[in-house]
Formats: C-alpha cells, structure tokens, sequence
C-alpha cells in the first residue's frame, strides 16, 4: 500500500515518522518487566494469547447483531461481515452500538472473564475490576477514529487504568488497524493540557473539545514527536495501553466492503476508585446525568 490515512489525511511514512509496534510476548511471564515496558512506551502488545474459538464466536455474535438490523451482506457467509451496500443505517459509535444492540454473552465471556483477567490480575498483581461498559466498533469502509487520549472519557476514577483494544478476527492494516504514537505517554505539556480534561465536565473543558485532539494524525505528530506504529493484526491478538497513550485508527480501506470488528474494553486493580460512568448494569456513559 503506497499510502495510510486516518480519517482521509495521510500519514508520512518514512521510518522516522512511521513503523511496527513492537511484541512483548518475550516478557510475557515477567510482571516487572511488562510494568517497566508500559511505563517506557506506553502499550503492549500480546501475540496470541486470546482463546481463538472465544474470539471466533464474538466475531459471529457482532455479525448477527449487525445481521439483525440489515447492516451484513447475506450474499456472503455471515462471519465475513461484509457490509450490506443498501443499508440505510448510519455509522454507529460504540455507545450507539451499546443501545441499540448490546454486548452478548460471548462478548463478555472474552473480555470478563479468562485470559484477559488472568492477564490483568499477572500484570497489576492484584483483583483486579474491569469497567462494566464494553465499547463494540463496528468500522465500516471509510471511517476510522481520530487521534486521542483516553483519558478525557474515563479520568474520575483510577490512574491506573489501562485500555485493551481486541481485534475481533483478523485485522491487517487496510482494514483499518489500530495505531499508536511513539512516546506519547511522555507528552507532557499536552498530557497537561488536552490530556487533562474530562469531555462531560465544562469546567474542566473550556475549549469543548468532543474528545479527539485532532483528526490529522501528522498534525500531532509534527507537533510533539514520535512515530505512529501499527501492525497487521490477527485473531487472538491483544494491544494493551495506558490512558495518556495518544491513538487513533487507519482508514478501512477493505476491498471486500468488509466491517472491521473490535472490542475496547478497560481495567484497574479492584482497590481503586472507579469512574461511575462506566459501571453497573446500565452505565450512564455520556448522558446528562454525566454532566459537571
């Protein structure tokens, strides 16, 4: 591919400005090691260590929702999630997925329960309490997300919260892979700035900013530094990264009109205080009653 974009703008892709990330299955076993690794750059990430048949049967579960609604082509077998061409339904964020369609139990089985708490409770050494909200993206053609902070969604509660972002199936790049920014947990002077607000606060949020820093992943880059990295993603694949871990998303750019599938979800040592947006048996998410 002769050119990468996120959110239509290009990004520069000399091997000072763009790479690989880099596996930390070599770590695996070590706790302290994985620490050190997290605070130095920001992210993990683990080859393989999700249970396939798991992952395969969220893949089904997301595609018959999506079936439900008359977002799949059916001229296809349905675990492909090839995008029905006449759908009238709109994009969907994953709070508009979470209302109208719902995390199933094979989606929570993965991301509740097993390896990925096994991996958590190894790695914080402790309980450890996952937020109860689980973001579902169903990216289609054309669409990406822009580049941002994760922390001006969900900072009232722990510090020490960290995102998995779980490719449901594979996910190369032209499908719109996840990318991160080299170093960008060490930004400081926007970590304290944007990197400091919260998006359902007005007093912390003057400048109203939606969530994303910007949709020019360059635009940041030439501001702060850094390489954007990414990586053709497979089934069983997991990227793990801190709430001050600048990313964003490849444009899908899928020949096939294929639906790019994955799951965000988020954990903390059980200890810690929780963000009250994001737990219970119907968060409140962005609502009013999120309001500051």
């Amino acid at each position: 591919m002769s050119e990468w974009t996120s959110c239509g703008y290009s990004f520069e892709l000399s091997p000072s400005k763009f790479g690989e990330l880099r596996s930390s299955n070599e770590i695996l076993g070590n706790r302290y090691k994985l620490q050190k690794r997290m605070q130095e750059d920001g992210y993990l990430l683990l080859r393989q260590i999700l249970d396939l048949d798991l992952v395969e049967n969220c893949r089904l579960e997301l595609a018959e929702k999506l079936d439900s609604i008359g977002d799949i082509d059916q001229r296809y077998p349905l675990i492909d999630a090839i995008q029905n061409p006449e759908t009238q339904n709109a994009q969907m964020s994953a709070t508009g997925f979470a209302k109208k369609l719902g995390a199933g139990p094979a989606v929570r089985k993965l991301v509740h329960e097993g390896k990925m708490i096994d991996f958590y409770t190894h790695f914080f050494g402790q309980s450890v309490r996952p937020l109860d909200f689980v973001w579902v993206r169903s990216m289609r053609v054309g669409h990406s997300a822009p580049c941002h902070y994760d922390w001006v969604y969900m900072g009232r509660g722990s510090n020490r919260l960290l995102t998995s972002w779980t490719p449901i199936g594979s996910v190369p790049k032209i499908e719109g892979a996840l990318a991160v920014l080299e170093g960008s947990n060490h930004f400081d002077e926007l970590i304290q700035g944007y990197g400091s607000i919260d998006v359902d606060d007005q007093s912390s949020n003057p400048h109203k900013f939606k969530g994303s820093y910007t949709k020019n992943p360059v635009e940041v880059q030439r501001q702060f530094g850094g390489r954007w990295l990414t990586t053709d993603f497979q089934a069983g694949d997991l990227l793990i990264f801190t709430m001050h871990t600048m990313h964003c998303s490849l444009d899908n750019q899928s020949p096939d009109n294929r639906i790019r599938l994955s799951i965000d979800t988020r954990y903390q040592p059980a200890i810690d205080q929780v963000d009250e947006r994001w737990v219970g048996d119907d968060p409140i998410a962005h609502s009013d009653a999120a309001k500051r």
